[in-house]
């Protein structure tokens, strides 16, 4: 039997389980509970070369990628229908739209880049998931934007990365969540198709998942379990506490994490060994918060992935670089302040600095890199443009192995609420 049978099964056993379970009224139903949005996001993306590290494409130098693109993303969720068994509908609805860019756009991953090196004047897709509800566990299937720790959809450019797949949520323990499923399709943020899951560029069969996350401690604290499998290619698991302290005038934070990959059944992408061990230690008081964290790959392997996914779940994951190499080992310092204090609600400034030493990579076991990022953004709070969000994020960084890079991207957003 193959996972793809296997995984259906499941859901429909825990689906027939949550039918013996408690039952609750569902709220006022698929319409009545409906939510619309319309995201208007204006993105301009520069990045320059530095210190010779240009990559060539199709025999040419590139000294710079930029690109400036208008994009719609419309969020329709329903509610559900009234019954023991409540059904409801979201759909994602995707469109970009080129304004600037050519030849040089081929490394901004805004926009598909064409054979001939040009970059697409348009491109979207449409994400829809029918769900089920009964008391507070919910089947899913279908194509959405899936964020789980263990695979994270990535939003850091023109649309977002959705998966097509299947999964069951269910909280019918007060303070514990439990997840399962499997994703079998991969649209990565500038694509318009449906790919298999991959790896590196090898692709597995489906990606398998499960986990669960117990808070408590008035929801101080959460522990959270996870495994994953690609199959064929890697599996992972994923063991994190959190916790969240408030101190006199500070609250206190940590983060705390281990993930351990490795090559799975057929093993198409060959050997796989990584580990990671990674702790972030935070404190704020008033408008300001201080951060610091460590972040340590062991094993002949990068961190494992999902082509094109983020690495958010990483501690050291940044706009330029997630410090993710075989054996590297980052530090990081982080500075954040909400003007509020000073009488700007709405604006807010975010500095870190981040060093990675120690590198197997390019024939090298000693390569270093840093980057340094600023992010400076603008909530309006009120009027017609009220939540209209700028931000500016000014990034550098410099590498023993691999490319030196400064960059600068604006990003404008108008979440427009029609239902």
């Amino acid at each position: 039997m193959t996972a793809r049978n296997i995984i259906p099964l499941a859901l429909l056993g825990s689906t027939a389980l949550a039918l013996v379970m408690p039952t609750t009224t569902h709220a006022a139903g698929f319409v009545e509970d409906a939510k619309v949005t319309l995201g208007l996001r204006n993105y301009y993306f520069n990045r320059n070369y530095l210190n010779g590290t240009d990559p060539v494409i199709r025999g040419e130098r590139q000294g710079q990628a930029e690109g400036w693109t208008q994009n719609f993303i419309l969020d329709a969720r329903s509610g559900y229908t009234q019954g023991t068994v409540g059904f409801g509908l979201d759909v994602l609805g995707l469109y970009s739209i080129k304004l600037d860019g050519n030849r040089g756009a081929a490394n901004t991953q805004l926009m598909p880049i064409h054979d001939d090196g040009q970059a697409a004047d348009q491109f979207g897709r449409t994400a829809v998931a029918a769900k089920a509800k009964i008391s507070k566990t919910e089947l899913k299937v279908g194509e959405w934007f899936a964020v789980l720790p263990i695979l994270r959809a990535d939003d850091g450019r023109s649309l977002p990365q959705t998966f097509q797949g299947a999964q069951l949520t269910s909280s019918e323990i007060d303070g514990l969540t439990l997840y399962g499923g499997q994703f079998w399709k991969n649209s990565q943020r500038n694509d318009a198709s449906r790919e298999d899951m991959s790896f590196n560029g090898v692709e597995g069969d489906d990606f398998n998942f499960g986990g669960g996350e117990y808070r408590f401690n008035g929801n101080n604290t959460m522990v959270g379990v996870w495994h994953a499998r690609l199959e064929d290619v890697y599996k992972q698991s994923y063991v994190q506490l959190t916790h969240s302290q408030p101190v006199g005038d500070w609250v206190l934070g940590a983060n705390l994490g281990y993930l351990n990959g490795k090559d799975e059944g057929a093993a198409k992408a060959g050997d796989l060994d990584n580990k990671v061990y990674q702790g972030a230690l935070s404190a704020k008081r008033g408008n300001n918060t201080f951060q610091v964290t460590y972040q340590r790959l062991s094993g002949d392997t990068k961190f494992l992935r999902i082509d094109g996914a983020s690495g958010g779940t990483l501690v050291n994951d940044g706009f330029l670089s997630a410090f993710d190499s075989p054996e590297e080992r980052s530090w990081q310092l982080r500075h954040d302040y909400n003007f509020a204090g000073l009488g700007i609600p709405g604006l807010t400034l975010m500095n870190r600095y981040t060093s990675g030493s120690n590198i197997h990579a390019g024939g090298r076991t000693d390569a270093e890199e840093w980057s340094r990022e600023t992010e400076l953004a603008y909530t309006i709070q009120e009027g017609t443009l009220k939540n209209l969000n700028v931000r500016w994020r000014n990034s550098d960084v410099r590498r023993d192995v691999g490319q030196d890079l400064h960059e600068n991207r604006l990003i404008i957003n108008y979440p427009l609420s029609i239902l």
